[in-house]
């Protein structure tokens, strides 16, 4: 008996006395182990390939001529919203394979190895990232083979591609929180699209604001998505980093200061 529960005591030791470096180490690890389920079951990649794609063939054709007369002049105005609404959709993917990853017993086979307790949340957190440069490298790329180009430069471009990726990232900690409580990764899914949908679509992302009624307006201008997109659009169309900008980085920072710590404290219990 004491040969058997002396590994569990002795990791469980290492676990609590494991240091910054150790912790970052293994964080690496798993966000390693998440690229390796990427190369394996590729079409997990679908929602970031295929999406970007789709939508920014169907929303432009369908809504460039109506609202800015042609499809050259739509590009400016739709790129910068499809690249929010995927990246930000595709956030939504860290909460689901957290919960199917707890809910296969896969995190209590971690809890047997000589790792940070941590480091398979934030291993999930990192690896993700992957798919959000994906999704924007794939929409800005769309957009450039239908003929937008961008009057800011491609150094404003990867700064507002940056933008939407940490902002992203920001909000995977929220879908991660609801990744821990929730009971099956099918109610994840729904809360976290019951969530964004709205926020989305009610949005400056694919029609002028003005063009809303006005009770619909206020809502549209306070949401922060609007913030981002229209942050977006002003690196990519015309160079400038103005207070949509600083509003995005301040909300993003505000959302990890409040869903990291209890994201971590509701995984540490769960775990």
């Amino acid at each position: 008996m004491k040969n058997t529960s002396y590994p569990s005591f002795a990791n469980r030791q290492l676990k609590n006395n494991t240091g910054f470096g150790q912790t970052v180490r293994n964080s690496f690890t798993m966000a390693y182990r998440g690229l390796l389920r990427i190369r394996r079951t590729p079409e997990q990649l679908f929602d970031v390939t295929l999406q970007p794609i789709i939508f920014t063939l169907m929303f432009t054709y369908i809504f460039g001529g109506a609202i800015s007369g042609n499809v050259k002049s739509y590009l400016p105005v739709i790129i910068p919203g499809i690249l929010v609404q995927t990246v930000i959709t595709t956030s939504i993917v860290t909460g689901v394979q957290l919960r199917e990853d707890m809910d296969k017993g896969v995190f209590d086979r971690f809890k047997s190895l000589p790792i940070a307790r941590i480091a398979p949340l934030a291993g999930a957190l990192l690896a993700d990232t992957i798919r959000y440069t994906i999704a924007t490298v794939l929409t800005f790329t769309m957009g450039y083979i239908m003929g937008y180009q961008p009057d800011g430069g491609l150094g404003n471009v990867i700064i507002a591609g940056g933008l939407v990726i940490v902002c992203s990232w920001a909000i995977s900690w929220i879908f991660a929180f609801f990744g821990v409580i929730a009971r099956t990764a099918s109610s994840v899914q729904g809360i976290s699209m019951l969530a964004l949908f709205p926020l989305t679509f009610l949005s400056n992302a694919f029609v002028p604001v003005d063009t809303m009624p006005n009770w619909l307006q206020w809502f549209v201008k306070l949401n922060p998505l609007s913030h981002l997109i229209t942050a977006v659009r002003d690196l990519v169309n015309n160079g400038n980093a103005g207070w949509d900008c600083a509003i995005s980085l301040i909300g993003a920072a505000g959302i990890v200061a409040i869903f990291a710590p209890i994201t971590v404290r509701a995984y540490m219990r769960r775990t």
